[in-house]
């Protein structure tokens, strides 16, 4: 199965690591420099037109990992996984 994080682009369950509120998550100093780091090390990549209000972080089987910035709220991606997951 897949998600849809906006902009034509989809990402397998089994690659998703974690899906986090941006806006509740950067207030940890932690979480900030994860960001920091991903977007220095070529891992973020933009899906959207607008401010951010989330991102998800995969890693595919090789261990590499990418990091997308979703204009959808996460409750909004959560609610389309959950959708597809039963049907």
């Amino acid at each position: 199965m897949y998600l849809h994080l906006g902009k034509n682009v989809v990402v397998a369950y089994s690659e998703i690591v974690a899906v986090c509120d941006l806006d509740n998550s950067s207030h940890s100093h932690i979480t900030r420099a994860y960001l920091t780091t991903a977007e220095k090390s070529g891992q973020v990549v933009n899906v959207c037109d607008d401010l951010p209000k989330s991102f998800v972080v995969c890693q595919k089987k090789d261990g590499s990992r990418t990091l997308y910035l979703s204009q959808l709220a996460s409750s909004t991606l959560l609610k389309r996984a959950n959708t597809l997951s039963f049907e």
